[in-house]
């Protein structure tokens, strides 16, 4: 990887919160345009490191290197968890993309014909200029998304941040919100971190795979990783992989013949890890 297409490196990295080590030499790198899902069960660290990208958790060890800012752009775009929008919020999808251009500014922004050009075509681009006028919080839940994705993406960042955006989603706003990160990954050029619990519905846009497990990482293409061997080695004892359907399980061996069975009689819900 050279410095000019590196939009993040994570370099041994140790985070301790509480007394407790929570990530332990966990390394990584992304490339511009690539699409990264940050892979692990609730607890395993995967919004910890999220944090440590973004600087708000000390490093213990080790260290993060981001891509150099380019002149009018942000380094890193960021779209939090469980973010709760009241219905009765007076703010049009339309002003929530914009306050990533002039948020950290005091006081409304004047209007400008660039601002606005800038705001219509983040709009135009995830799908919501047709809503760009109606209150965030009367919208559903992949609409939200939608708008919360274009007000992280409007300062052209070299690296998104997505933290459980697929958390509550019906399956088919997931595939939509997955296949419209993956065209924008490479349309804009910027790196995606994505964190989910699931891996199956990035399974078709993932260019790798962070794992995490017990606060350790792997990290390659997802058909390196995701692998009996591979994954059993980071859990620190015996897992399966199973794929039946097209979707992938991971459960401890003693699970793997229940699983089959499972998957066999109902598909749609074959998302258990360890």
């Amino acid at each position: 990887m050279t410095d000019s297409s590196m939009a993040l490196a994570v370099e041994q990295v140790c985070v301790a919160l509480g007394g407790r080590r929570v990530l332990r030499d966990v390394s990584f790198c992304l490339e511009a345009g690539e699409f990264c899902g940050l892979i692990g069960s609730n607890g395993s660290g995967k919004t910890t490191l999220l944090r440590a990208i973004l600087g708000f958790v000390r490093l213990e060890a080790g260290r993060i290197r981001l891509a150099e800012q380019s002149t009018g752009t942000g380094l890193i775009g960021y779209v939090p968890q469980k973010i709760a929008l009241d219905p009765g919020l007076p703010l049009r999808a339309r002003d929530v993309v914009a306050l990533g251009l002039d948020g950290a500014r005091l006081g409304p922004a004047l209007p400008s014909r660039a601002r606005t050009a800038r705001v219509d075509e983040m709009l135009q681009a995830v799908g919501a200029l047709e809503f760009a006028e109606q209150r965030v919080g009367l919208l559903s839940g992949g609409q939200q998304q939608r708008v919360l994705v274009a007000h992280a993406l409007v300062r052209r960042p070299r690296l998104l941040l997505l933290d459980e955006p697929l958390a509550n989603l019906d399956v088919r706003s997931t595939a939509e919100i997955v296949a419209l990160l993956r065209r924008l990954s490479r349309e804009y050029g910027a790196a995606v971190l994505l964190s989910a619990h699931d891996m199956n519905p990035l399974l078709p846009a993932m260019d790798r795979v962070v794992y995490l497990a017990n606060g350790s990482a792997v990290a390659g293409r997802a058909d390196e990783v995701v692998r009996t061997e591979v994954l059993s080695s980071l859990y620190g004892y015996h897992v399966d992989v199973v794929r039946v359907h097209g979707r992938v399980v991971v459960v401890a061996a003693e699970a793997s013949e229940q699983i089959h069975a499972a998957v066999a009689h109902n598909p749609e819900h074959t998302t258990a890890v360890p």
